[in-house]
């Protein structure tokens, strides 16, 4: 249930047309579907501020194509990550508006339209390797109205790319950091600004870097204050929290 039905339905009530026994039928709903496989949480929007986001990864695509059809009904936007090109095809045929993020592999079905916040949600990240996570944190940032803008390729081997767009770091709200290898850019810029850096280690590197485990220990052991770490590759999570960061009053 969106939040736009909930106060459709306290406002009939209010003005006496609903009556209280039909609206409450209505509230009493359990809050999900039971799809046999999955269980949709039609409430998230209403508890989180956005609906339920689909893990793609894992399921089948029968099953990914059952569920965002499901989504898609509610007339909410819809947001699946991790999310090969055939499974964007099989859920195109079904949702022709869908859109496809190749590298960051998301699905987004923009419904409604997006309110963007005041402040902004800046995703910099070490390298082109490191795209992929980028983006799925970028259009999950977006796709949750926030204004987003990007720094990339900005690592500390050529550190005097990120000192030159030291504006565009000041000027955010939150700042998303993005880095494989040993990680260390996560706490340079931690170190040159008075914002949340939520650190997002990549599995970028060579042998020792341990598929992303050598970023996130040096990332864990910042010396930058107030800097948070999420988990290897997770730009989804990373954008969650920049978002409930930035929509702080």
């Amino acid at each position: 249930m969106q939040p736009n039905r909930l106060k459709e339905i306290l406002t009939k009530v209010q003005a006496g047309d609903l009556d209280i026994d039909t609206a409450v039928d209505e509230l009493k709903s359990p809050g999900y579907e039971d799809l046999g496989f999955a269980k949709i949480d039609h409430h998230r929007q209403l508890r989180r501020g956005f609906p339920e986001v689909v893990l793609c990864e894992g399921k089948t695509t029968e099953q990914v194509v059952k569920i965002m059809q499901n989504l898609a009904d509610t007339g909410q936007n819809v947001l699946a990550t991790r999310a090969e090109p055939e499974v964007y095809e099989a859920v195109k045929e079904v949702i022709p508006e869908i859109e496809y993020n190749e590298l960051g592999r998301t699905l987004i079905l923009e419904q409604t339209e997006i309110e963007e916040e005041e402040g902004s949600i800046l995703v910099v990240n070490a390298g082109t390797s490191d795209i992929p996570v980028s983006e799925e944190a970028y259009e999950t940032a977006r796709i949750m109205g926030n204004k987003v803008e990007k720094l990339y390729d900005a690592g500390v081997a050529g550190i005097h790319r990120l000192l030159e767009n030291h504006d565009q770091l000041r000027k955010a709200k939150v700042i998303i950091v993005a880095a494989g290898m040993e990680g260390a850019l996560a706490s340079v810029v931690g170190g040159l600004v008075d914002k949340p850096v939520i650190a997002v280690p990549t599995s970028v590197g060579y042998g020792a870097s341990f598929g992303g485990l050598a970023a996130l220990l040096t990332m864990l052991n910042s010396c930058a204050a107030g800097v948070g770490v999420v988990n290897i590759d997770n730009g989804f999570g990373a954008a969650y929290l920049a978002n409930s960061i930035n929509k702080l009053k």
